[in-house]
């Protein structure tokens, strides 16, 4: 009797199995049921996506959004913000560039006796300099503030010299724009290999202002030098200059 009962069941599941209508409609019932869930997720991810958006926050809508367009290509959900993809795309490049430029820029607080406080601002050039022959090296600018010796911008070199007898003059360049003149001085001590540039508050301006600014400058070993400082990720906040 057993083997009666599961010949019967096996000629019935193979009746089915032949039948083409029961396979295709099998077929796109688990087809629909899969998109379903495919929907759905997407929708998951596209309410953080909207949400990152609203927020600005680039970066994580960025990654959000190549989820949709990646993992769930073919939902509505990936269809409705692929035409806005490219924007957040380039917000978030923006976004990631202006970070690192922050990041380049060291401030300090030190306490000054009882006469207050001195703050700085500083940053590295983009790329080092060979001012003497030594090999590259780095350039730095300062902006400081100190409640004795007042207001300054100046320039340090690591070696060399600058040559700046009894004043000079600098190119200063916003953006890769036409470059401006502007007076400097060095002074008369080895205690450090710094230029001073006599408008800081200028300088200070135009740092805030810009992307990029290069300073062209002479110096001792002959010719001059010019320094990029990628200046788009200043803190205004840390120099109460105006």
């Amino acid at each position: 009797m057993k083997h009666l009962i599961l010949a019967a069941a096996c000629a019935l599941s193979l009746a089915a199995c032949s039948d083409p209508e029961a396979e295709r409609q099998a077929q796109q019932a688990a087809e629909a049921a899969a998109q379903a869930q495919k929907e759905a997720k997407a929708d998951d991810v596209a309410k953080q996506y909207d949400t990152a958006v609203a927020a600005k926050d680039w970066e994580r809508a960025r990654m959000h959004g190549g989820s949709l367009l990646d993992i769930y290509k073919g939902t509505a959900a990936a269809a409705r913000i692929e035409p806005g993809f490219a924007d957040v795309k380039a917000q978030s490049d923006q976004a990631r560039n202006l970070r690192r430029m922050q990041g380049l820029w060291q401030y300090n607080q030190i306490p000054v006796g009882t006469k207050g406080t001195q703050r700085s601002a500083s940053i590295y050039g983009k790329e080092r300099l060979d001012v003497d022959g030594s090999g590259p090296k780095p350039v730095q600018l300062v902006f400081r503030d100190h409640p004795q010796w007042k207001q300054h911008a100046y320039l340090v070199l690591q070696a060399g010299d600058f040559r700046c007898p009894g004043g000079c003059r600098v190119q200063v360049s916003v953006d890769g724009g036409k470059p401006r003149a502007m007076a400097a001085w060095r002074p008369d001590t080895d205690e450090a290999i710094a230029m001073f540039i006599t408008d800081h508050a200028a300088l200070w301006k135009l740092a805030r202002q810009a992307q990029a600014i290069s300073i062209e400058f002479p110096v001792k070993a002959g010719g001059t030098r010019t320094v990029v400082f990628e200046t788009g990720g200043v803190d205004a906040s840390q120099m109460p200059w105006k």
